[in-house]
């Protein structure tokens, strides 16, 4: 390694260094700058309204570091605001002015929070919980293995996932008057899983994991981990385990799905068979959620949409879903078998309906739109309503039973889409 490339490296772990002792000051560190960090509520205007104690922001305020504003791919019916916040979790609070319409409000990569909130006089104020995260993790010590920093892809640092602000996504004609944004200490679902579980960025992909926020009450907040194309390997060597579980409390749940790409042997380096390693990768990820007090929850993973003749499914995915079966058996721990779930609303809606439910106009076989991510969604909320009795009562009522044998049809579920598109198939299949 040369010596300048030696020396960059020494500047941007000392820099690493200087954001965590920030961090523990108070402070949002941004591009090697010190920002006081926000210790109790911040508060917006964005109907143009004067109010004592909020913050005008006009409508073409652009997002700076360190502040506040509109990011640059905002449009009118599609507005993307931004706050400079530390890591950590946030109540957010809107309230709504008088000109009657409809909001829903996405957060981060196009998480759901409202789905279609109706606004305007004495429609009152909504919550809902937000976390924001960086890839920062603590230094371990002098010659110890680890990093400090989640090895994120290039995509996502394009993305609203990984960064140093909370953006909320508002979409609709809906009268948004002011947002109030509070740190605050949540119970906390966690999500570890690869592309059908991950907050997916861009249109037309959705999955399950950033549908569950909309279906959880204002005193849980969901933070989804997973990323396209991880394994249960490739998810701790890249140390977004170890980040997780760096935020998590005693009390906390931890779903993991994994399976569609643990599966592939032509990816021999992150390759679990499911006789031996994967077992016992998933009782690891178990044996460290219980070290922390948390609750393991396991998740089978969705099956592909492969129909047979006799118009089933293929079962591409069934030894991983017995080998999941099998170590939650063992474990007592509770498990949702979203992989039965997704094969009878596939087969229900049938060989020509369930494309619907699919990306890339029902090219894609492996990774849903937001009408089968909604779905898919429902039967988790189901499940842990089902099989987590402490998580029960925090599962909205709507969403605490679900049908996989009647899933409805792709005119009931109208989620507004979001003006960020990608024709690129996340990775994975």
């Amino acid at each position: 390694m040369s010596d300048r490339l030696i020396g960059t490296s020494r500047i941007y772990r000392a820099l690493r260094r200087a954001c965590v002792d920030m961090a523990a000051a108070g402070l949002i560190c941004l591009g090697g700058t010190a920002y006081a960090a926000a210790t109790g509520p911040r508060t917006f205007v964005l109907d143009g309204a004067a109010r004592p104690g909020f913050t005008a922001v006009a409508p073409g305020r652009a997002y700076g570091p360190g502040g506040y504003g509109y990011e640059p791919a905002s449009r009118p019916d599609d507005r993307l605001f931004s706050v400079a916040v530390p890591e950590g979790t946030y109540r957010v609070t809107l309230t709504f002015g008088e000109h009657p319409g409809k909001v829903t409000v996405k957060a981060e990569n196009r998480r759901l929070m409202l789905l279609d909130t109706p606004t305007g006089r004495d429609r009152g104020s909504r919550s809902f919980l937000v976390t924001v995260r960086t890839p920062a993790l603590a230094p371990p010590p002098p010659n110890a293995p680890g990093g400090d920093a989640v090895r994120i892809t290039p995509i996502e640092r394009r993305t609203f996932e990984w960064d140093d602000r909370l953006t909320l996504e508002l979409l609709g004609d809906g009268d948004v008057a002011t947002v109030s944004i509070a740190p605050v200490t949540a119970p906390t679902i966690f999500l570890a899983g690869d592309s059908t579980v991950t907050d997916q960025p861009y249109e037309p992909t959705a999955s399950w994991g950033q549908m569950l926020p909309a279906m959880v009450d204002d005193t849980v907040a969901v933070d989804n981990h997973a990323w396209s194309g991880e394994t249960l390997k490739s998810f701790l060597t890249e140390l977004r385990l170890d980040k997780l579980l760096s935020l998590a409390r005693p009390g906390d749940w931890l779903l993991i799905q994994f399976g569609h790409n643990d599966q592939k042997a032509n990816w021999p380096q992150t390759y679990a068979d499911p006789t031996y390693t994967y077992p016992a990768y998933l009782k690891t990820y178990i044996a460290e959620a219980r070290r922390r007090g948390m609750h393991p929850v396991l998740v089978t993973s969705p099956e592909r949409r492969m129909f047979l003749p006799d118009g089933t499914l293929k079962r591409t995915l069934a030894d991983y879903v017995d080998a999941m079966k099998r170590v939650a058996a063992e474990e007592k721990v509770p498990l949702i078998d979203l992989n039965a779930a997704s094969r009878r609303i596939y087969e229900t809606l049938g060989p020509k309906r369930a494309p619907l439910a699919f990306n890339d106009g029902g090219r894609d076989q492996t990774h849903n739109d937001n009408y089968g991510a909604w779905m898919l969604a429902r039967a988790v909320a189901a499940g842990l309503a089902h099989e987590t009795p402490a998580l029960a009562a925090h599962i909205r009522e709507p969403y605490r039973s679900f049908d996989p044998s009647k899933p409805p049809l792709p005119d009931a579920v109208d989620i507004p889409a979001s003006s960020a598109r990608s024709t690129v198939r996340p990775a994975g299949n």
